[in-house]
């Protein structure tokens, strides 16, 4: 496992929010799906556009620009316009704390 980073409190994200966090310089999508938290690139894969910015349902994000949509699980793209998959990061849980593992 690559170094992980605190990137905040578990109780700040409920189920069905999201949020952009710092790891290091990249930006770093937080989703909360069913209780789960789930991390990916906040860069939509298409035009550039943060993720973060967008919409989420159940475990998909929608890109606020243009549409594209991606399963926050798996960082598959799963509609036109989108590019490619975006990148995907572990997360662990520990003391009620987020951390993210973003090499």
């Amino acid at each position: 496992m690559s170094k992980c980073t605190d990137v905040g409190s578990a109780t700040e994200l409920k189920p069905g929010d999201m949020k952009c966090v710092f790891v290091g310089s990249r930006r770093v999508l937080l989703s909360n799906v069913d209780g789960k938290v789930y991390a990916t690139n906040d860069i939509c894969s298409h035009a550039l556009a943060y993720l973060s910015d967008g919409f989420l349902d159940g475990s998909v994000v929608e890109c606020p620009l243009h549409g594209a949509q991606f399963d926050v699980i798996t960082g598959k793209a799963l509609t036109a316009p989108a590019d490619g998959d975006i990148e995907t990061y572990e997360v662990t849980l520990a003391d009620g704390r987020i951390l993210v593992a973003a090499a």
